[in-house]
């Protein structure tokens, strides 16, 4: 595998920004799948690298994968401040291709906690684009979360969502508009208490007659958990 650091001017965002890419060894790269691969709210570019086997999974399938860095934007538009989702869903697959040569024409998105719900909305937002999309531990009700959140964090996320949660940061609102769904695999530990949030999604997912994986085991939020996780959803979609 090719490991590349390195910084990219967004145009969206009007900054220089953080990105790793994972290129597999010996494949025509214009034909290879493309994960998308999320972090969480207190990571960056580098953990998924850093915590996880990621790169020995996407040798093991010829697959190639980006980690980019939003900070803790929860991948939104922000309110105030810099438009993160646009970064991810439309200018950094266009980055991909102009370094890479990577067609993107098969993109799967994949992401832990507040990345985990940054997947579940670039495929519910854009079901088109994606082949698939995985979601770990995910915060899929950001609206209750903040409810049990210190003043800090709800100071923070309206700076992010605006004192008025958007339907367009609404999973549930999302997932009931969309059509034409790609598989989705969904995970959480049974220590962890995300957990109702991961089943209240699969439940809203399979209800719109999307096709949800959706396996649990003894865990919480955790390393071990999503390397495991991130083990199993490349199997499901690269087997």
């Amino acid at each position: 595998m090719a490991y590349v650091r390195m910084d990219v001017k967004s145009e969206v965002m009007d900054m220089y920004t953080s990105l790793i890419v994972l290129l597999p060894d010996g494949a025509e790269n214009e034909d290879i799948p493309v994960v998308f691969l999320l972090h969480g709210l207190s990571d960056n570019a580098t953990n998924w690298s850093r915590f996880t086997a990621a790169e020995r999974y996407a040798a093991s399938y010829g697959v190639a994968v980006v980690m980019p860095e939003v900070q803790r934007s929860f991948y939104t538009d922000m309110k105030y401040g810099l438009d993160y989702f646009k970064y991810v869903t439309d200018e950094l697959p266009a980055l991909i291709r102009r370094y890479f040569r990577l067609n993107c024409t098969s993109m799967y998105v994949m992401g832990l906690s507040m990345g985990g719900y940054g997947a579940l909305k670039c495929a519910l937002t854009y079901p088109e684009r994606y082949k698939g999309a995985a979601a770990f531990s995910c915060v899929s009700d950001v609206k209750a979360l903040l409810e049990v959140s210190s003043e800090g964090r709800r100071l923070e996320a309206a700076a992010i969502f605006g004192e008025d949660f958007p339907e367009k940061d609404d999973l549930f609102a999302l997932a009931e508009k969309a059509v034409s769904l790609p598989p989705f695999y969904i995970t959480c530990g049974d220590e962890d208490r995300l957990f109702p949030h991961s089943e209240m999604i699969r439940d809203t997912l399979i209800a719109k007659g999307a096709d949800v994986t959706f396996e649990h085991w003894e865990g919480g939020h955790e390393w071990a958990f999503w390397d495991r996780s991130l083990s199993r959803a490349f199997e499901l979609f690269f087997s």
